[in-house]
């Protein structure tokens, strides 16, 4: 077994120190992943092991995020539509593709930080980590890891090499990962807006949220079909949570006003997401 002993229990922002070598292709088989068990405390499998047998969505973060003097935005937590829960998130960054991800219909379980991954180079011999930032599991069984840089541009050197890697220990597996580009403004602030109304309770009740729906069968601009369903204020909640699960669709590449033309969404079905997925 690969000895980590001196990276577990620590925040890992990135690879051990020496990477800067370029790495040769990492040995699959004999990677491992440190994790946290039920206890709290952490454990250490071969990755094959841990990617095929545990429910990687249901382990909570291998290492804490750490908080750094001067930053604007420290480590907080995200209420998901998507489990029901919360998850940690430790940037902006981070929190905003946990926004994009619960929206997401095809995610059925997310998670913070589940695993650090550990390898041994085979061209330096050395012992070489890196926690991806979040885990997204698909409806189909597939799994996502990935980080979620604060910027668009290229990779750093040594994210870079690291994200070949775990392309290739998520592709042994039938996992994907990614480097998650930040999404656009304007729809990032449309999709924030949404996530206000995301909790079930917005849903409304059984009449006013099938005169909403009704009242948007055929496009209309925003505020007109809130009025066509009933009183405003009370109808506005159910739209916009009628929008964050896609029941109801608009071109969020522009800032969502009064105007803004709502039109039936590609999610027909009445039931919330988790009935779906028999929670």
């Amino acid at each position: 077994m690969i000895s980590t002993n001196s990276h577990v229990g620590k925040p890992v922002a990135g690879v051990a120190a020496g990477v800067e070598d370029e790495p040769s292709g990492p040995d699959i088989d004999r990677m491992e992943a440190v994790f946290a068990g039920p206890d709290g405390t952490r454990q250490q499998r071969r990755w094959l092991e841990v990617a095929g047998q545990l429910r990687l969505e249901e382990l909570g973060p291998v290492a804490p995020f750490p908080v750094v003097p001067g930053r604007r935005w420290g480590p907080g937590w995200w209420w998901s539509a998507t489990t029901s829960r919360h998850i940690a998130h430790g940037s902006q960054a981070m929190c905003t593709q946990l926004m994009f991800l619960d929206r997401d219909p095809r995610i059925v379980g997310l998670a913070a930080r589940p695993v650090r991954l550990t390898w041994r180079d085979a061209g330096s011999g050395r012992v070489l980590t890196w926690v991806p930032q979040l885990f997204a599991r698909y409806a189909d069984g597939r799994g996502l890891l990935a980080d979620c840089p604060a910027t668009g541009g290229p990779a750093a050197a040594r994210a870079a090499r690291a994200a070949t890697v775990l392309q290739a220990a998520c592709g042994a597996v039938g996992f994907t990962y990614r480097r998650l580009a930040p999404p656009d403004k304007v729809v990032a602030a449309n999709v924030r807006w949404l996530a206000g109304y995301r909790h079930p309770r917005h849903r409304g009740a059984g009449l006013l949220e099938q005169a909403v729906l009704e009242a948007f069968a055929i496009p209309r601009p925003l505020m007109a079909g809130a009025a066509a369903a009933g009183e405003v204020l009370a109808a506005l909640p159910v739209l916009y949570h009628a929008l964050w699960r896609g029941r109801l669709s608009a071109d969020l590449e522009r800032p969502l006003g009064a105007h803004t033309l709502i039109r039936p969404g590609p999610d027909a079905d009445t039931a919330p997401r988790q009935e779906r997925q028999g929670r």
